[in-house]
Order: structure tokens, then sequence, then C-alpha cells
């Protein structure tokens, strides 16, 4: 019979791109992401037990890692850092495909942090009532924020 702590560790083992993922789309930091990471495995242990299976696991691992990412988005805004600039690029790619995925990604960063995870869901590949279940509105809500954020992506020039 498997410990609490043994069943949670096998939890995290097997969802934790998951989470990384989600973690990722809120931040581009690497030390910010390893904290994100770590409040969203904080909250996955408090309510680890509390869990009762009415969704499945990954459903509740995507909404606590939104949840987590977006609590802490909120919290960033009253205490805005200084960025630091070491002034080297270590992820300067020229491949077009990396260029066109960096572009993607860094339009992606500058929506607001709800529209952010629903494209991140989408992107997953996830159903349209997967996503609602999720971020905690209705399927039709999905399908019209995922058409006035492709606008919006569209409408957007790089920087």
């Amino acid at each position: 019979m498997k410990t609490q702590e043994t069943a949670f560790v096998q939890m995290i083992k097997e969802h934790k791109n998951t989470i990384y993922t989600v973690c990722f789309m809120f931040s581009k930091d690497s030390d910010e992401v390893n904290d994100l990471f770590q409040e969203v495995l904080i909250n996955l242990w408090k309510g680890f037990d509390s869990f009762e299976g009415k969704s499945k696991v990954d459903t509740w691992i995507w909404r606590v890692s939104f949840n987590t990412c977006i609590s802490q988005e909120r919290k960033k805004k009253w205490n805005s850092p200084i960025p630091l600039s070491i002034g080297i690029d270590l992820f300067n790619d020229k491949d077009d495909d990396t260029k066109q995925i960096k572009m993607l990604y860094d339009r992606i960063h500058r929506l607001k942090p709800f529209d952010r995870a629903i494209v991140l869901l989408w992107l997953e590949n996830m159903s349209y009532e997967e996503i609602a279940s999720i971020v905690g509105i209705t399927v039709k809500n999905v399908s019209v924020r995922l058409y006035r954020i492709k606008e919006e992506l569209k409408q957007m020039s790089n920087f």
C-alpha cells in the first residue's frame, strides 16, 4: 500500500511536464518558473488529501497550476521587480521555425494572464470542454474567447 507521500511523488513525476508548461507560460525567467513550480507543488500538496476524484487528476493539476500562476501574477503586479540584463542572449537562434515559435510565444506572453492560459490549454490540444473545466467558464465562452484571442494575436506587432 502506497503512503500518501509516495502517491504524491508519483503523481508529480507523471505530471511534472504539465506543471512546467503552465509555469513557463507565465514567465520566461528560469528562476521565476522554478519558483512558480514550487508554489504549484505546495498548493497541490495542500489539496492532495481533499482531492475527491470528481475530475481527472490531470484536469485538477492543470487547474491548480493555472490558479497558482494567476495568483502569483497578480502579486507580481504589486511588487514589480526591476529586470536586470547581462546583455547576453543565451537563446538566440537564427532558424526560421525557431523565430516563428519565439514570435508566437512573445505575443502570447503579452496577453492577459487568463487569455494566456486559455491559449496554452488550446495549444496543448485540449478540448473546449476540458479548457472550460480547468479555467471555470462555459464551453461557449471558451470558443468566443479563443476567437478574440486569435484576432488579438494577429493584430499584435513584434517589439
